[in-house]
């Protein structure tokens, strides 16, 4: 067991995903003159288990550090002497936040060298330094001043079929009146939202249908949402909008022909593997015939921008197996294919079953990540959006591929933070842009769908409290 010290330090929380990139969360304890609540390895001093842990000599290794500087120094210092410990070098260094691009972006707005001030505050190693770089220069094609005025819209379908092993995301297997219930208070926000961007005179510059899975609805419920969508916002208006078909199960050529119907030109595809035995083991209802049906299908119906998700690090899987979803991913040919590292909650099926499993072999991703980058660009594709994860496998990352002309403008925007993003529906969280003082300010909707449903009115209030009085 390791014990660290931490003098004239208040939150732990940093410093504990920190030490977490080394070390299980079995294996340390963090120490505070006073105890951090929001920390799950925090101790004081004070703090009869640390007295108890100490009086029998169970802390091994014991570190001391004092924030005397800045945290990010402290961060550094913690990150090299862990380093010099264990024999690891986390490639991300000290980065533990979730968007290294717009780290970069900020730093050379600053006159700053974006790769130098990564490397130099973060400790990142050369390759992702280029690989963050690489990843900004492609990002040419959103870079504009920002508008005000403008948004982004997210509409949540909290539903699945089933619940993935690795996911502990907030979706639901409805029945289908639960599902027409929460539908009606969701139109009922939709056309709220709709009434106040026409009276704040905000223009919707992306629609994103997201969940869950989005085609668990049925033809029906997809043709009243899109049509309450179009009315409201008039979808050819918008410069994208894009809907999360996802799971190759719940997609059919009627739903994709009324998506197509209301001028919807992207959509996602989710294979996440090609290996059947895979997706069994994950808790995937479909197979390799209703994946390769989808894409047919979509292309069929004139749908012409297409993302398929894959994820490198699933049980069992090997680079071979990998290398052959890569292969027959590109083989579908979608215009976008996003590579994700395997994050996985403490709430999900695999963890439940090993919480340590995301302590994989840092080497194992890698080399799947490396693959990833080298036969998807050698097909014409090209990374244009990065953002990490807590708990991703091998400390890994997930990256966004494109087909030039065909990049995410959604995607860019939330990752760029730059935008207020409208959350519509049950776990939405709506994010108000304060451009004076370059933040994101939350406005959350409740995540559970049946206090949704409650509670729908309370929302609209949120969102006039939070967003729409900000607009004059």
């Amino acid at each position: 067991m390791y014990k660290f010290y931490l003098k004239n330090v208040t939150k732990a929380h940093r410093y504990e995903e920190l030490i977490k990139l080394f070390l299980s969360p079995d294996d340390f304890y963090i120490i505070l003159d006073e105890k951090d609540v929001n920390s799950s390895r925090c101790l004081s001093v004070q703090d009869e288990i640390f007295q108890r842990l100490s009086t029998e000599k169970i802390f091994i290794r014991e570190f001391e550090f004092e924030l005397s500087c800045d945290a990010d120094q402290l961060c550094r210092e913690i990150f090299l002497a862990l380093q010099a410990e264990t024999g690891m070098r986390p490639k991300w260094g000290t980065m533990t936040g979730i968007r290294p691009v717009k780290m970069y972006r900020g730093a050379e707005e600053r006159g700053l060298c974006g790769g130098e001030y990564l490397q130099e505050v973060y400790l990142l190693s050369d390759e992702k330094r280029e690989l963050v770089r690489e990843i900004y220069e492609n990002q040419e094609f959103a870079f504009k001043k920002n508008d005000a005025k403008e948004v982004a819209i997210y509409i949540g379908i909290p539903f699945c079929p089933t619940r993935c092993h690795y996911c502990s995301f907030t979706s639901n297997q409805g029945e289908s009146r639960e599902i027409e219930r929460y539908l009606n208070a969701l139109i009922c926000e939709i056309k709220f939202v709709s009434d106040q961007c026409k009276e704040k005179q905000l223009k919707i510059e992306s629609l994103y249908i997201g969940g869950g899975t989005p085609t668990t609805l049925n033809e029906i419920q997809i043709e009243k949402l899109l049509s309450t969508l179009d009315s409201c916002f008039s979808l050819r208006c918008i410069d994208e909008v894009t809907v999360e078909a996802g799971r190759p199960d719940t997609i059919t050529k009627g739903k994709l022909r009324i998506i197509k119907r209301y001028g919807v030109r992207r959509i996602s595809i989710n294979p996440q593997s090609t290996k059947d035995e895979t997706l069994i083991r994950i808790g995937r209802s479909h197979n390799n015939k209703q994946l390769r049906e989808s894409f047919l299908w979509s292309k069929e119906v004139g749908i012409k921008e297409i993302n398929a998700d894959v994820i490198a690090g699933l049980p069992q899987e090997s680079l071979d197996d990998f290398a052959k979803t890569l292969d027959d991913v590109i083989e579908y040919d979608p215009t976008n294919v996003t590579v994700h590292t395997l994050a996985l909650k403490r709430t999900s099926r695999i963890s439940a079953e090993n919480k340590n499993y995301n302590y994989i072999v840092e080497a194992d991703i890698d080399g799947m990540l490396k693959l990833a980058r080298s036969r998807l660009k050698a097909a014409g594709y090209t990374p244009y959006y990065l953002y990490r994860q807590k708990n991703m496998l091998g400390l890994g990352e997930n990256i966004g591929f494109a087909k030039k002309g065909t990049e995410g403008l959604y995607n860019h925007r939330i990752m760029d933070e730059r935008q207020t993003v409208i959350a519509l529906g049950a776990g939405g969280i709506s994010k108000l842009y304060v451009e004076d003082e370059n933040r994101l300010e939350r406005v959350p909707n409740v995540s559970n769908y049946i206090e949704y449903i409650n509670r729908v009115d309370e929302m609209k209030e949120r969102k006039i409290k939070g967003i729409f009085s900000e607009y004059r």
